[in-house]
């Protein structure tokens, strides 16, 4: 939304390609530093410099919308309001005024403003401008009329989960919980299929005396998941207590539930920034729901603004059952602004904090090995194995991580058996037997196994991951198999042109074919595109200039291994 709301400008995208390109203290000046950092989300400077323009002209109506716009995407709603009265006063037609004015009638509980509303012609759209009408009735006192409301929301094509996950909701506010089960209990809808429809689901049943009944409901829907808020819940729920309606308590939590809702539809088909428009007002609405918040900063980690997601992960209270989430969200965002120390220093303190969750120690496993700390992640993945429920989904995984940690410790025995492990619990996972299949090429034993495994990964992707063609062709190069290594190789590089290792493989399966020239181009490749700061094990420079020298015989030969063979070549 915040791109669609800018004003189309002649100028090419080369005038943004530096954010020193231009100056701000004028009004073009602030425009297009505004326009600049909206193009890379940086919300939090686009709108400084959008408000710094509209400030040398006020009535400029784009920079009124750009300004709503990216003070909305901050979550700074008192900022956007006054000019989206402006805006509105103006008869400008403009969704993201629309929003603000209407979010603020929620918010001051103004809910005959809003049914006096034209909002055919100032709403936000038809699904969300019905469902607000809906709670604002009901806020008004006018149950009854919110309720029909709803039902012929309902009778609209595409709508029905949304409208009967509402009622259901609205039912339980007004404590008709019988009426509210029946909706949960007949319509499998999507919202009612999330963690946040579950969890109100058990709410109505503990309330309705059915507390085993609600045990169950979670159970089906979630396993017997050790999330710390979840394990809250069922533990009251054992232990015979009464779980009080908190999903919507008033008309306002209504319209926060609706923009939220409506946020979590959109993540699959609407750009990150314009949902995270509709989370944040769900927040404004309702600032201590805490699942608003956590979408909020997983938009804006999605969005690349990791600082912004950082601090509004931090906002999660250290004794809220979702801390952990939050924690770990930050740890994401940590990563990807390069503070992996930060990172681990984060998991450390959730390792002793929630030492019984194994996703702490997994993802604790998943930062080390990523730092090449191999013994220290062995470790964080024994105590997630240890942890794991025995059939849980996503364990082949942790036996897959940890068996790369064993193998790049020299420890093989133990690392072939978790990969093993892993295809039991996981057969034909193509990352595995990958890794598996070329970790035995490497080590020349089992090769025909190794073959085949590597075989089965090609075909269960299609031959479109580089990494599997390459160890395809590298297998059948240490068979020997030079002709037929050929093609696999050069397809790995197809998908894979500018990795050192994939086009140092051609050069030496050109060798062994006699394309000497060809290996030599692809050496002289693959050492151009080696990172000095990042050298893979695998991708030695060294080595590449020494067979350049000398060739792969020669090295070979200085390496004491075996010289190059064809398979099928009788002496």
């Amino acid at each position: 939304m915040i791109r669609t709301l800018l004003i189309c400008t002649a100028l090419t995208t080369s005038l943004f390609a530096s954010p020193q390109i231009v100056a701000a203290d004028s009004l073009s000046g602030a425009y297009l530093a505004g326009r600049q950092a909206a193009i890379r989300d940086d919300f939090e400077a686009s709108s400084r410099y959008y408000t710094a323009a509209l400030a040398r002209d006020p009535s400029n109506v784009g920079l009124m919308e750009d300004t709503i716009a990216t003070q909305l995407a901050m979550g700074r709603i008192d900022r956007a309001l006054p000019i989206a009265k402006l805006l509105e006063g103006k008869g400008i037609r403009s969704q993201a005024a629309h929003m603000t004015v209407i979010a603020d009638m929620f918010a001051r509980e103004a809910y005959d403003d809003y049914l006096n509303r034209n909002v055919e012609a100032a709403g936000i759209g038809p699904l969300v401008d019905g469902l607000l009408g809906a709670w604002a009735m009901i806020g008004a006192g006018r149950v009854e009329d919110g309720l029909a409301e709803f039902d012929r929301i309902s009778e609209e094509r595409g709508l029905r989960g949304f409208a009967l996950y509402h009622k259901a909701m609205a039912l339980a506010l007004e404590g008709d919980f019988e009426a509210s089960e029946a909706i949960f209990a007949s319509e499998a809808g999507p919202l009612q299929r999330t963690r946040r429809g579950a969890m109100a689901r058990a709410e109505v049943l503990s309330q309705l005396g059915r507390n085993d009944d609600a045990i169950a409901s979670l159970e089906a829907a979630f396993g017997t998941s050790s999330d710390p808020e979840l394990a809250t819940m069922r533990d009251g729920l054992a232990a015979g207590d009464v779980m009080p309606f908190t999903h919507v308590t008033s008309a306002r939590d209504g319209a926060a539930e609706v923009f939220y809702s409506v946020a979590g539809a959109l993540r699959a088909d609407a750009g990150a920034d314009y949902t995270l428009i509709y989370a944040r007002l769900a927040r404004h609405l309702r600032p201590e729901q805490i699942d608003a918040l956590l979408l909020v900063a997983d938009l804006l980690e999605e969005l690349e603004q990791y600082e912004l997601s950082g601090a509004v992960y931090k906002e999660v209270p250290a004794d809220h059952p979702a801390f952990h989430a939050a924690e770990l969200g930050r740890v994401g965002t940590l990563r990807e602004s390069g503070k992996v120390d930060a990172a681990i220093e984060v998991l450390e303190q959730l390792a002793k904090r929630f030492g019984d969750l194994s996703v702490v120690h997994s993802t604790l496993g998943d930062v080390l090995r990523q730092q090449d700390r191999f013994a220290e992640a062995t470790g964080a993945y024994d105590r997630a194995i240890d942890l794991t429920p025995e059939g849980a989904n996503g364990t082949w995984f942790l036996y897959y991580a940890r068996a790369i940690t064993l193998e790049r410790q020299d420890e093989w025995t133990r690392s072939e058996a978790d990969f093993r492990r892993a295809l039991e619990l996981n057969p034909g996972q193509p990352q595995v037997l990958n890794y598996l299949g070329y970790s035995l090429v490497e080590k020349q034993i089992k090769l025909d196994e190794a073959l085949s495994m590597i075989e089965q990964a090609v075909d269960a992707t299609n031959g479109e991951s580089g990494y599997i063609v390459d160890s395809l062709g590298w297998v059948l190069y240490r068979l020997g198999r030079f002709d037929e290594a050929v093609g696999h190789m050069e397809r790995a590089v197809e998908l894979m042109p500018v990795d050192p290792v994939v086009n140092d493989h051609l050069g030496d399966v050109y060798w062994a074919v006699g394309r000497e020239r060809e290996a030599q181009f692809q050496w002289m490749r693959a050492l151009s595109f080696v990172d000095p700061e990042e050298v893979d094990g695998e991708a030695d420079p060294d080595r590449m200039r020494r067979k350049l020298e000398v060739g792969l015989d020669v090295v070979l030969e200085e390496e004491g291994a075996p010289p190059l063979k064809v398979a099928d070549d009788e002496g």
